[in-house]
């Protein structure tokens, strides 16, 4: 999300070996297993690939269509309503939003609910993605008991590396036991130092971990390991950057970054996540003009085709910012925001209003039959949320 307010001394080498290497360890021994990281990992994905092919072809269509969706839920006060439209429409993850204080305990006992009324297909059990903003500071969204005060990104920055990643694992932990296995985080933009608080949606909240790439690649990937460590998927956001924007995209339309092109030192961070391995990326709602000056970021396969995809390597899912509430998007029908994602080449989206999602779905339906290239693309992100499930551990062949 783009914030969520008040109810975010080795060589280059050496370090990006370490942490590649390191971050496979920690997912094998997770289970968490063929991230693009380890040539030892291509038995490991390939047994998930099969997996996943058994399930996607166990499903039906609706169901397949669910697998692109993540709805959310309130934990301190969930709508049973909503909750029971996401089932009928087949939604696949979830997103605990909101603020809760409720302690690790009762979030679990919420999570469990949820999972327990997870979708089957012919016998093969299809688990949620629950998932949550757990990055410190003005951004965390589940505390209380079992769960740590986690300090801004900022203060996160200033720790040397090793010490993040063995927070990170803690903090990682704490989610596991509260049922959540994906967290949107870390936060891997590069707010300039001359901007600092004029950037609403990072700087003012104290998001970065720091105001150059040489900071926040690190520590970002640091933040990565310590999640893949205690078996939680983790998500670089804002691709390609909120750093150098003024405007929210969840509070302020037409956000535009007149600064970041293609090859800026802030995309590094990025990259740097994605060759240690990160499973998920979300996109931004902002508009580059120096990359896609007519497309949205989440709306454009300049970005997440060309730029993520091919120039940076990226193999995983690629998550939206909100597409349900975000003011960024407000002026495109909640069809069209689906389809338009989706045809850019993302494969999971994320909307705070799960009202929105039978329209949504519909459209995304609707395009289906009407273009086999999208229908193409479509399986192919089912796939990719497939994976990712089972590397999670939700998917269940027998």
């Amino acid at each position: 999300m783009a914030s969520h307010p008040s109810p975010a001394h080795r060589s280059s080498s050496n370090r990006s070996v370490w942490l590649a290497s390191s971050l496979a360890l920690s997912l094998a021994a997770v289970g968490v297993v063929g991230v693009e990281v380890s040539h030892a990992a291509t038995n490991s994905k390939f047994a998930a690939a099969t997996c996943a092919d058994r399930t996607f072809r166990a499903m039906t269509a609706p169901q397949r269509v669910g697998q692109l969706f993540m709805g959310s839920v309130t934990p301190s006060a969930p709508d049973s309503k909503r909750i029971q439209l996401m089932r009928q429409y087949h939604v696949g993850s979830v997103f605990l939003a909101g603020r809760s204080k409720a302690g690790t305990t009762a979030t679990k006992t919420l999570v469990d609910g949820l999972q327990a009324k997870a979708d089957s297909a012919a016998g093969h059990r299809v688990g949620l993605l629950v998932s949550t903003d757990q990055e410190g500071g003005q951004v965390q969204v589940l505390s209380g008991p079992g769960f740590s005060t986690i300090p801004s990104a900022l203060t996160q920055g200033s720790w040397t590396t090793d010490r993040l990643r063995s927070e990170a694992a803690v903090w990682a932990k704490e989610l596991k036991s509260a049922g959540v296995n994906l967290n949107l985080a870390p936060v891997a933009d590069v707010v300039p130092a001359a901007l600092g608080k004029d950037n609403a949606p990072i700087g003012r909240y104290d998001r970065e971990f720091g105001y150059t790439a040489a900071t926040v690649a690190p520590h970002s990937d640091a933040f990565l390991a310590g999640s893949a460590q205690s078996g939680v998927l983790a998500t670089l956001k804002h691709f390609p950057g909120l750093g150098n924007v003024r405007g929210n995209t969840d509070t302020t339309a037409n956000v535009v970054d007149t600064v970041t092109t293609s090859k800026s030192s802030s995309i590094t961070t990025f990259k740097s996540g994605v060759e240690a391995g990160a499973p998920f990326v979300m996109i931004s709602s902002a508009t580059y003009s120096k990359i896609d000056p007519k497309n949205r970021a989440a709306f454009s396969s300049t970005v997440i085709q060309t730029l993520l995809r091919k120039d940076l390597g990226f193999k995983g899912v690629v998550v939206s910012d909100d597409l349900g509430n975000a003011v960024a998007v407000k002026a495109v029908s909640p069809g069209d925001r689906a389809v338009k994602f989706l045809s850019a080449g993302g494969d999971l989206v994320l909307t705070v209003e799960p009202n929105l999602i039978p329209a949504m779905t519909k459209a995304v339906q609707a395009r289906m039959t009407q273009s086999a290239s999208f229908r193409w693309q479509v399986e192919q992100s089912v796939h990719r949320v497939l994976n990712a499930k089972q590397k999670a551990g939700l998917l269940y062949c027998g």
